[in-house]
């Protein structure tokens, strides 16, 4: 059987809904934000009320996508008001070793509760008013969680609209899996759970593939190591599928709120955070002896800090655990396992961290080397090299967060420390820390996709000499990682916050080719950043070329095989932005269809109120640029 959910103004059983109100009504309803803030959750619920009343329904045979005006509800999903928008009780890592922190005031689990009752009951009055009606598959949790749910679920689909286009992902807010406390234990819990059904949906309906979200390190092992939480995870992947959308699931080794757009805090494990109280070493560190606690530091990689077990240990075993559990959705629901490799869940150094406003764009950052573990294999590197001296710290002269390159004398382009031969030695010690980081890493992840017993796909067919077929066969679910987007300075000859970042790229040597021949070996994906930015919209001095920096990007992705994707690093929806990630995937400066698909940052109301021009985009990206 199916439960049918009323929904206001999703269009998917043939019905479209009348213009909503106009904007001078929507001025005359809701007062400006700055002056009475905390009445935009009630301007929204007498805007939707008043946009119900004026629909008026009409059959289509083919519906379109869904407009702006169809959609007011959605602004449930993410509501402005600090009431609706942070009601969640999380307790601090220092009060509580089960709750991620988050912004705003504390309420107990029965207010959550109470909250999504408050949602749901709006949206079924409004609703029940427009008699609009979507259909969602019932299933079992138990039944969902069987070997065979990838074959039998109902899951709802879209016509495919005949042309060849670049499929969208759109990742989900950060905190769309939450953890409360109720009745002195923890649970996981998806946060506004019903207004996310429905904007999931909504997102089917306009042509989106799939959706990126991270599981977090910090809820997932929340109560102990090896004590693993995927309940909520169970179920978002369960609305995810029953929308006939497609997930890649991030494993999310770093914290939350400490980066560009992070609207949350979510810490790294509690029992994690108490060794690091022991051992400020596992954290990497700058030279000013600043620990960043987003993520652990590389250099500890190999070192049984965890009773025994190493931190790669640790990050397998979590991957192996969430293989366990979710294996029988890879490849019809579960797509891509990408691992976090870094801050961000990016694959580079912490050497711009504007969250706590050390840096500051177009600053060329720090080098992260100072942890004890860093220094140790730095020394000796420098002693096989010849050089013991060189294995006593980091360069002297490469300025601090917010120099600019030809302010230091390591970055200068004429005559800089970086060119000569202990800046080439110190940046390829660096860098290559970097990469065997990801090694080692994505080497135990391949091992964990492709145990016996996991679900594969046919990767290729091959004809022998002696006539016979080979088959070849590859994991269901993907592995992949992600790079960041370094553009400024790029037009410089050192690339000075390339190099801080962990990439060793100048002008006279490609820092990439290293990185995409690993991921060839280990058959693995990439996602790319800064695919919307251009030249023109950057300062000069900054000397940034995001278009250049994709290029190269795309050219050594094509050379290896490797499969890329774009991520857009900022939320915008100017046509220019569009404009840009359009011509990534197909136009004039990026090889046409060289994206294998594009990621959107992020869902949520900004999304939702730009609802037309976002659609727009999609439509664009269905089918061939030309």
């Amino acid at each position: 059987g199916s439960t049918s959910v009323f929904v206001a103004r999703l269009n998917l059983e043939g019905y479209a809904a009348a213009e909503g109100p106009s904007h001078s009504q929507r001025r005359a309803l809701c007062p400006p934000s700055s002056a009475m803030e905390g009445q935009q959750w009630t301007c929204r619920k007498q805007q939707r009320l008043l946009h119900a009343q004026q629909q008026q329904l009409r059959p289509r045979m083919a519906p379109e996508s869904v407009s702006q005006q169809q959609h007011p509800i959605l602004h449930t999903f993410t509501s402005s008001s600090p009431q609706s928008s942070s009601s969640l009780r999380c307790s601090s890592s220092s009060s509580s070793s089960v709750s991620p922190a988050c912004n705003g005031s504390s309420s107990s689990a029965d207010e959550l509760i109470n909250m999504q009752s408050s949602d749901e009951e709006d949206i079924h009055r409004l609703l029940l008013e427009n008699k609009q009606r979507i259909s969602i598959p019932d299933i079992d949790d138990e039944f969902f969680a069987e070997p065979g749910y990838a074959e039998e679920v109902p899951v709802r689909s879209t016509p495919d609209a005949g042309c060849p286009g670049c499929p969208v992902y759109v990742m989900l807010p950060l905190d769309t899996v939450w953890v409360v406390e109720r009745d002195g234990r923890s649970m996981s819990v998806l946060k506004k759970e019903r207004s996310l059904e429905i904007a999931l949906h909504t997102l089917k309906q306009a042509g989106v593939e799939g959706v990126m979200v991270d599981v977090w390190w910090g809820i997932v092992e929340r109560a102990g190591p090896g004590t693993y939480d995927f309940s909520a995870y169970k179920r978002l992947f369960y609305k995810v599928a029953a929308a006939g959308l497609k997930v890649q699931a991030v494993m999310s080794f770093h914290a939350a709120g400490g980066n560009v757009g992070d609207t949350c805090k979510i810490p790294l494990p509690r029992w994690v955070l108490e060794i690091g109280e022991q051992n400020k070493e596992i954290y990497y560190t700058d030279k000013s002896g600043y620990r960043n606690r987003e993520c652990l530091s590389l250099g500890c990689d190999e070192v049984p800090i965890f009773w025994g077990r190493t931190p790669v240990q640790v990050y397998t075993d979590f991957i192996d655990a969430f293989c366990d559990k979710f294996q029988h959705l890879f490849g019809s629901v579960l797509t891509e396992i990408t691992v976090g490799l870094g801050p961000a869940g990016e694959l580079r150094y912490p050497s711009y961290p504007e969250g706590d406003g050390r840096w500051r764009f177009p600053g060329v950052g720090e080098f992260q080397c100072y942890d004890k573990y860093m220094l140790d294999d730095l020394k000796r590197a420098a002693q096989e090299a010849g050089h013991p001296e060189w294995g006593l710290s980091g360069p002297h002269d490469a300025g601090h967060y917010n120099s600019s390159s030809w302010e230091t004398s390591f970055f200068t382009s004429q005559g800089g420390s970086w060119s000569t031969p202990y800046g080439h030695f110190f940046l390829s010690w660096y860098s290559g820390m970097l990469i065997r980081h990801t090694e080692r890493i994505l080497t135990a992840a391949h091992a964990v996709l492709n145990k016996r017993g996991r679900p594969r796909s046919l990767r290729v067919i091959k004809e022998a000499t002696d006539g016979h077929m080979v088959y070849e066969f590859q994991p269901a679910c993907h592995l992949g990682i992600k790079l960041a987007g370094v553009h400024w300075w790029f037009k410089s000859r050192a690339h000075a916050a390339e190099l801080s970042a962990g990439y060793y790229n100048t002008r006279d040597r490609d820092g990439y080719k290293p990185i995409m021949e690993l991921l060839q070996r280990l058959q693995s994906r990439l996602s790319f950043t800064c695919v919307e930015m251009r030249d023109c919209e950057h300062p000069p001095e900054g000397r940034c070329s995001p278009q250049a920096l994709l290029q190269q990007v795309i050219d050594r992705a094509e050379e290896h095989g490797v499969p890329l994707a774009g991520e857009n690093a900022l939320q915008r929806y100017d046509d220019y932005a569009f404009d840009r990630i359009t011509e990534s995937a197909f136009g004039r400066n990026a090889r046409a269809g060289r994206l294998e698909k594009v990621t959107f940052l992020r869902m949520g109301d900004l999304m939702f109120d730009n609802w037309d021009a976002f659609s727009r985009f999609l439509n664009r990206m269905r089918c061939t640029h030309t």
